[in-house]
């Protein structure tokens, strides 16, 4: 199935109140009409593009890549018409007519419409009306009209190609869009899904809302977030105490270990690795290396940070859960999370230590060892 997109750029926008036609004025380094054009360019369904220009804007056309330039006329409808007329020798199966305006028009509304197509001879873009609606005169309000069942129109307006032309060359003129042209030769339109930021450039603020949109819409798409999880088992032999999360509890037996066993800071040490694709504790501090006898947990931890800030993350939380019988940790929890957080260089309140028992199962169940789970969100900066 062939879709062609139609995009009417002939108008002369005087209320947008800038020298140049609104369509051919920049956006965040781009011309309203590029980014209009580059919308359906990027959409893989999408395979012809006409641009249907004023004769007085041959000039300020020529850098749009891969469209058809077609003059239009001195209407809307007519210009629209002359887009419809260009695409005839090869007629394409369904047609998306678009307001040059609308640069910020997503995928999703597009996909919106050509869907609809599937079971209707027209579809387009609208939101309901969510506002008060007044009458007024000379600044006064005259009186109220109810919102229910109204809705804002927006573009790409799809059609059947057929249809649409046809509808188009028995219209008498004066349409406020495709849908009142299509409506009037008897075809239905089915509304779908709008997005309030497929915003039409109308009056001079409308630029720096569209520009505070694209660079938006950019930071998201720049941003990385990584999430990674570790999981660690000690089990216990002789000893008076157990360090987890950096906190000596007494307890009758201690964990068994090549550095101090602290089995909470090793899944949190291999969870930051884990986000960084860099492996685990083992690959940096091999425990066959003498060196790392007896060692604090904290060395391991503050190497995973340090790695994650020299490729440019920040640690934004963690979340560490023991698994074990004894020792109780609940009472220890806060001591826990303010010793991570320190060694982290966080907020006590992005750091999370909590336990759960297995119910008596396993080797934990048993009081053989203690289990550690955790997960660490890195966030490029």
């Amino acid at each position: 199935m062939e879709i062609a997109a139609i995009i009417v750029a002939a108008g002369r926008g005087t209320r947008a109140g800038t020298c140049l036609p609104k369509q051919w004025c920049r956006i965040a380094g781009a011309t309203v009409a590029q980014r209009s054009v580059a919308a359906f360019q990027a959409h893989p369904r999408i395979t012809r593009y006409v641009l249907v220009i004023h004769p007085d804007d041959d000039a300020l056309a020529r850098d749009i890549d891969g469209v058809q330039l077609v003059h239009g006329g001195s209407t809307r409808d007519a210009s629209v018409r002359a887009g419809l007329e260009a695409l005839v020798d090869h007629a394409p199966d369904l047609v998306l007519i678009h307001d040059v305006a609308r640069p910020l028009v997503s995928a999703d509304v597009i996909d919106g419409v050509i869907g609809a197509l599937s079971s209707a001879p027209g579809a387009a873009p609208a939101l309901s009306v969510t506002d008060a609606l007044w009458h007024g005169t000379d600044g006064v309000v005259t009186g109220t009209r109810s919102r229910d069942g109204l809705f804002r129109a927006q573009t790409p307006q799809g059609f059947h190609f057929g249809p649409i032309l046809a509808a188009h060359r028995a219209h008498p003129g004066g349409a406020a869009d495709d849908v009142d042209v299509a409506r009037r030769a008897g075809l239905d339109v089915a509304i779908t899904m709008g997005d309030e930021n497929n915003l039409k450039i109308t009056m001079p603020g409308d630029f720096a809302r569209a520009e505070r949109l694209i660079r938006d819409t950019a930071k998201e798409q720049e941003m990385d977030i990584r999430i990674g999880n570790g999981f660690d088992v000690h089990a216990f032999e002789d000893g008076d105490h157990v360090i987890l999360c950096g906190v000596r509890i007494p307890h009758g037996r201690k964990l068994k270990g090549h550095s101090d066993a602290d089995v909470g800071m090793h899944a949190l040490t291999d969870a930051i690795y884990g986000a960084l694709a860099e492996g685990d504790i083992g690959q940096h501090f091999p425990p066959s290396d003498p060196q790392w006898k007896g060692a604090k947990s904290h060395i391991f931890l503050r190497h995973a940070v340090d790695l994650a800030k020299s490729r440019g993350y920040r640690l934004s939380n963690a979340d560490v859960t023991l698994i074990c019988e004894q020792p109780k940790i609940g009472p220890h929890a806060s001591a826990m999370r303010a010793a991570l957080a320190e060694i982290m260089g966080l907020d006590v309140d992005r750091v999370s230590v909590k336990a759960t028992t297995s119910e008596r199962l396993g080797f934990t169940g048993r009081s053989e060892g203690i289990a550690s789970l955790a997960s660490a969100t890195l966030v490029k900066v």
